[in-house]
């Protein structure tokens, strides 16, 4: 086993953190005050590569590993937990799906531009009344005549309402079950496609998400991504990979909240010393510290089974449960350490813990994860 970033990882991390010090971390606190989507910022990042941090060069992407992607989400996540999702969700999500899955045509058409970030991809599955029980969505797809007609709603879509081009799952075949869904492309104007109110978030807050409504939505048979009946086996093969992403978001935030902790703990004086002197303090930060490492290292060694090839379902749900779980205890001690000043919005960890929470709901809940690991434990496999 070899612990140590590669060479161009480190490059990669050093690389990141700049732009984050420099180009994010300033502005966090305003976004996340406005719940302004940062387009500016997301365009920047696309010139960086990491809007297609993974899309293979050939088609225009920086052709990343999946553990230096992982890098990257921990690195902007440190700085601000939105802007860290919404990277995460249009590479693991939209873009990973139609590299995955989509025709030649489908990839040499959008994957150039979504790994640019000149367009924002968006992935549709959550509905109003079938958030971790997908199977039982209600959005449905009839063929009539030459085309698809897609009616229903989808709810806490990321990039909702600032997406460019959407996978949306539909079901096709009610009675085949897991086996009667299909994965759509379809572009951000098509008549029929309703992108509805920004939602209004605990945090994340200037990460886009809304709901999404289709009326008579009208689909051409080349826009179906993968085969017919096929889109729900695709999606949660999608979903396992783009675990390791949430589990590396969870691991920045928590990271990001247990540095500034320990910087306002060196420099706040009570009882004639820093707070960093007490015992109390130092046990907070050791106890975050730890979990937070651990969140980290199971998080690369998913990412690192994914890049080799091996099975990396389990690992990949242990990484995002743990991670996730960390990151709120870090967030609420980086909080506990700051005192009075933790729960108000000038300092930043009141953010982070905000921000934390949806790691443990997004992707998956913790009670998904819990589901998988049991399950493949009680297997053997």
């Amino acid at each position: 086993m070899d612990f140590q970033l590669k060479p161009e990882h480190v490059a990669l991390r050093d690389m990141i953190r700049s732009f984050v010090a420099r180009e994010v971390r300033p502005f966090a606190r305003q976004w996340d005050e406005d719940g302004k989507f940062p387009a500016d910022t997301v365009a920047k990042l696309g010139e960086l590569g990491l809007m297609g941090a993974m899309v293979p060069e050939e088609y225009g992407g920086s052709g990343m590993d999946t553990v230096g992607y992982a890098i990257a989400v921990e690195e902007i996540g440190k700085g601000d937990g939105s802007l860290g999702l919404t990277v995460a969700s249009h590479n693991s999500l939209c873009t990973a799906h139609i590299l995955a899955f989509g025709s030649e045509s489908i990839r040499r058409k959008y994957l150039p531009e979504l790994a640019s970030g000149r367009m924002l991809g968006a992935w549709a599955l959550t509905e109003p009344g079938s958030g971790s029980d997908s199977l039982n969505m209600r959005t449905k797809a009839e063929w009539k005549g030459d085309r698809w007609v897609i009616n229903g709603s989808k709810m806490f879509i990321t990039q909702g309402t600032v997406g460019s081009v959407y996978v949306i799952l539909a079901v096709t075949d009610k009675a085949k079950g897991r086996d009667g869904v299909t994965a759509f492309l379809v572009e951000a104007g098509a008549k029929g496609l309703h992108p509805g109110k920004k939602l209004d978030k605990l945090g994340m807050r200037s990460s886009d998400t809304a709901e999404l409504a289709f009326e008579d939505l009208e689909v051409r048979p080349g826009s179906v991504i993968g085969d017919v009946n096929s889109g729900f086996r695709d999606t949660m093969r999608n979903l396992a990979g783009g675990r390791i992403s949430i589990a590396a978001l969870a691991a920045g935030i928590g990271l990001g909240a247990l540095s500034d902790a320990i910087a306002y703990a060196k420099e706040r004086i009570q009882f004639g010393q820093p707070i960093s002197g007490f015992q109390a303090i130092q046990w907070m930060a050791a106890d975050m510290g730890t979990e937070l490492e651990a969140a980290e290292l199971l998080t690369f060694r998913a990412a690192y089974l994914k890049d080799a090839g091996k099975p990396y379902v389990q690992e990949a749900a242990i990484a995002k449960l743990f991670a996730s779980e960390a990151a709120m205890r870090a967030t609420i001690k980086a909080v506990q350490i700051h005192g009075g000043y933790g729960y108000v919005r000038e300092y930043p960890v009141e953010r982070a813990m905000r921000d934390a929470k949806l790691c443990e709901i997004g992707e998956g809940t913790s009670e998904v994860q819990r589901l998988i690991i049991a399950r493949r434990l009680v297997r053997g496999n």
